[in-house]
């Protein structure tokens, strides 16, 4: 038995009612002896795990359906189907099936699908109402058949057994036949009742039917029957629609006559669920679930015959490409695209990644791009200043004519499968592209551009590629490490190992051994890190164009008091969506790029730039303003903390919150918010900044306490910083008081000093006069608060430094009295470096590295230093235990 005549796909019927793709696999029967039982199982083809493993009950319908379908039900809710790629390998199933049931293979269905409550009623009805007998086809019987298929509809046995007998008899023709001779003769009570009967028909949702009704030669009889509706004065002409109105394009000509076939098929049926048959209600929309099977399984075949013609999409793209192909020519391939990638979604997950790699391959996004930058290239002049680096973009021009207008949908709607499909493929190829064009023609600007130059008064296409854009610069979907394989891990280390010299094949081994989760985050990181870089090198600055145009400081002309201004008004409506579309982009890039974002922000002083949008006179643009400055804050970072102090970027915000006045509304609500995270979230450099500069505005807002909430903060802090300096200096008074009764009990010893001793004292005497004298200076001493609240000390009293702070001269060795000391190397100072503490103005020494080269000192010198270090150490104690209780994480130096 070949391979192909078993080759089938399992589908299931979801909550939707529409059929599921399970995969592609090769189906047999199996007899289990010890179960007694035969089982179809199904193994997938590309690993051969267990798709389905169904037991074949005695109970349970199979239908046969188009002869390369078996559908059947094994739970209530639970419906499966096997269509086979050869008529051959369903027939010798259904032949299996047939044999274990014990029915004729030549029925379609094995058993009836009724309930018990069904069963008792049937098994009531009198023996001659098992068989339908249907009334005789002529005009004078309408009425009668009529309101037999309409009967039969509650009752699914009567539905199954007028469905056998319509099939067997070739009614469904004859019924069409009567439709032609009624419609010649104009006799419209019969042409109702045929409708009535037709539509009827439909109900029954029998594939069996279906397959007849749509056939080439009856298709448009059936359509004819369901124009003439009773409810309607004058009859529908879908006919006409369909067959000169709807034409059949063909950007290259099909030879392959079943495809064509098929095409045409499934339109018109398509049209018939659509248009024609009214929308069915809750209680009958299972009464269509196989017209729209008939459907989707059609929309497989077509997109399986065209992936598998290689020829005709080679030929499709060199068309697509060749700058000689006429617009007209062009747009229909665009369409052509768009109709084809959504048949692709029909397709089963595995199918349609290698539907769409087969398009990636055959150059899909550069031809892809031709299009779109054909259509945009028209509506950019660039600016020639350099150091402003924007496009002047003048959004009010719209294309002329509908037919750019759709060229753009089409090719934005396939953009969005492929993003959907794979954002990594596309940021591959976009990635690649600088080596071989400029900025200008790039994928993402093109995306870009489309996106600021839509011409649509609500911009839904823009708002559509935002959504793209979002989603090709998110973290999130960069290769995460459980999509991570064994290719994604050869073709990282190609790249980045493989072209590299011999330190990198040496690295290469490395690599071998490390596993493949390691791997997976390494190539996570590297893809994120390439692509943002990419991006705000390339892409960033076409992105934010239009902000920048529409936020640029007027230039004042102090002699006439005019001003300049810009030549896109920043409050049409139009620019103000664009522009909050971009503020939205860029408010994303602030919750997901750390780095990269960050950098750009401060180099374009691009939150300055933003806040100017606070002025404006459409409420939802200032909102978004203030989002991106909200979010910015959010992060609690001390670099975007000192821009905004440093920039002064409040005033924006406070002015147009006192400009909202007594308001009470979002605006209103959004200021007062970010205040009070502030305030919540106890941002000090923050809180001082908005106190010191704005709090005299802002106290008589007493409606809210969240102004001051900041006031208290403010004072609480301060105070803190008070109490710790007046500890500092007490501390101070009490370790000079200390010195001092350590050399009065040194005094009582001097009897049995030397004279060299005497010098020393003498010496560190001069020392503490000097210390003293420097008490006027605090700001260089006092002790600094650091970012967490607590307290960092400096003790440098050493006698060198003493000696250098009041001139004079270290004392002399006791080896050698008259012997100088020696001099620092060349290039370095004796002077300690400065910590600067962000909510304090001074700053404070800390001592000098202790590899520094340090004077040298007198053996008497280091005497007297080696006790006052030692009480020293005792008074650090006192102190670490102090600061501790304070914070809990103080710093000593």
């Amino acid at each position: 038995m070949s391979d192909t005549r078993r080759r089938v796909k399992l589908y299931t019927l979801n909550e939707d009612r529409q059929w599921e793709d399970r995969g592609t696999g090769h189906v047999s029967c199996s007899y289990e002896d010890t179960e007694k039982e035969t089982s179809l199982t199904v193994t997938a083809e590309s690993d051969g795990s267990l798709l389905l493993e169904s037991k074949i009950n005695t109970s349970t319908a199979y239908q046969k359906q188009q002869d390369t379908l078996i559908v059947w039900s094994e739970a209530e809710n639970y419906d499966l189907a096997l269509s086979f790629q050869e008529k051959a390998g369903c027939d010798e199933i259904w032949e299996k099936i047939c044999q274990v049931q014990g029915k004729d293979p030549s029925v379609e269905i094995t058993q009836d699908p009724i309930d018990e409550s069904e069963e008792e009623r049937f098994d009531e009805m009198p023996e001659t109402a098992h068989l339908v007998e249907l009334p005789p086809c002529e005009p004078e019987r309408l009425e009668e058949i009529a309101e037999l298929v309409t009967s039969v509809l509650s009752s699914p046995i009567r539905r199954e057994k007028l469905a056998l007998a319509l099939v067997s008899t070739g009614y469904i023709r004859k019924l069409l036949q009567l439709f032609r001779t009624c419609e010649d003769s104009e006799h419209r009570e019969g042409l109702h009742h045929l409708y009535e009967i037709v539509r009827g028909v439909l109900f029954l949702n029998k594939a069996t039917l279906f397959e007849v009704m749509f056939s080439d030669d009856c298709i448009m009889d059936v359509v004819g029957c369901l124009e003439y509706d009773p409810a309607l004065v004058q009859p529908k002409r879908h006919r006409e629609f369909l067959t000169k109105t709807a034409k059949f394009k063909e950007v290259i000509p099909i030879t392959d006559s079943e495809l064509r076939q098929k095409i045409h098929q499934t339109y018109r049926v398509q049209y018939i669920q659509d248009i024609i048959l009214p929308t069915p209600s809750v209680f009958e929309e299972n009464f269509l679930s196989t017209l729209s099977s008939f459907i989707f399984f059609n929309k497989v075949e077509i997109v399986s015959m065209l992936q598998e013609d290689e020829k005709f999409l080679t030929e499709v793209f060199a068309q697509l490409t060749d700058e000689a192909t006429e617009d007209d020519k062009r747009r229909e391939l665009v369409n052509f695209f768009k109709e084809f990638c959504a048949f692709s979604q029909t397709l089963q997950p595995q199918n349609r990644d290698a539907f769409f790699k087969t398009l990636a391959n055959l150059g899909i996004l550069p031809a892809l791009e031709i299009v779109m930058v054909s259509d945009c290239r028209k509506l950019f002049v660039y600016s020639e200043r350099p150091e402003v680096s924007v496009v002047v973009i003048d959004v009010s021009v719209v294309l002329k004519g509908m037919d750019d207008i759709q060229v753009k949908a089409a090719a934005t709607d396939i953009f969005s499968y492929l993003v959907e499909f794979s954002p990594s493929m596309v940021r591959e190829f976009v990635m690649q592209e600088p080596q071989q064009a400029d900025d200008d023609v790039l994928l993402i600007n093109v995306v870009i551009k489309q996106m600021i130059c839509d011409s649509d008064p609500e911009l839904g296409g823009a708002v559509q590629l935002m959504g793209l854009l979002r989603t090709l610069i998110d973290p999130e979907n960069m290769l995460a490490p459980a999509s991570f394989n064994a290719k994604n891990i050869h073709d990282w280390k190609r790249v980045h190992i493989g072209s590299q010299d011999s330190s990198y094949s040496r690295s290469y081994q490395e690599y071998e051994k490390t596993n493949t989760s390691t791997l997976s985050v390494m190539f996570y990181k590297a893809e994120k890190s390439e692509f943002l870089s990419f991006f705000y090198k390339y892409c960033m600055h076409v992105l934010t164009a239009p902000l920048l145009a529409n936020t640029a400081e007027e230039d004042q002309d102090l002699s006439e008091g005019s001003a300049r201004v810009n030549p896109v008004c920043p409050d049409n409506f139009q620019t103000a969506q664009l522009l909050a579309l971009i503020l939205e982009l860029l408010t994303f890039c602030v919750e997901h790029h750390t780095y990269h974002i960050k950098n750009y922000i401060m180099t374009k002083d691009l939150l300055r730039r933003v806040l100017t949008l606070m002025n404006s006179k459409h409420t939802f643009l200032a909102l978004c303003a203030l989002r991106f400055m909200r979010r910015i804050i959010g992060l609690k970072d001390e670099y975007y903390n000192r821009y905004i102090v440093k920039g002064n970027l409040f005033e924006p915000v406070i002015n147009a919150l006192l400009d909202n006045g007594t308001r009470y509304n979002l605006l209103n609500s959004a200021i007062i918010e970010l205040f009070e995270f502030i305030k919540v979230e106890d941002i000090r450099s923050l809180i001082a900044h908005i106190v010191d500069n704005f709090y005299k505005a802002l106290e008589s807002i007493e409606y809210v306490q969240t102004f001051k909430g900041l006031k208290g903060r403010y004072e609480q802090e301060k105070e803190r910083q008070s109490r710790g300096l007046s500890r500092y200096r007490r501390d101070a008074r009490s370790f000079e008081e200390d010195e001092d009764m350590w050399l009065n009990d040194d005094e009582e010893e001097e009897d049995v000093s030397d004279t060299g001793f005497e010098k020393t004292k003498s010496d560190y005497g001069k020392f503490m006069e000097s210390e003293k004298a420097k008490e006027s200076q605090d700001k260089e001493n006092q002790p600094k608060r650091t970012t967490t609240g607590s307290f960092k000390f400096t003790f440098s009293h050493s006698a060198a430094a003493a000696n250098a702070s009041n001139g004079s001269k270290p004392p002399p060795s006791s080896s050698s009295s008259s012997s100088k000391p020696a001099a620092p190397p060349s290039g370095q100072t004796a002077r300690p470096a400065a910590v600067t503490c962000p909510l304090c103005p001074a700053s404070i020494s800390t001592p000098p590295d202790p590899e520094e080269r340090r004077e040298p000192i007198t053996a008497a010198a280091a005497v007297v230093q080696q006790g006052l270090m030692g009480e020293a150490s005792r008074t650090s104690r006192t102190d670490e235990r102090w600061i501790g209780s304070n914070s809990g994480t103080e710093e000593l130096l």
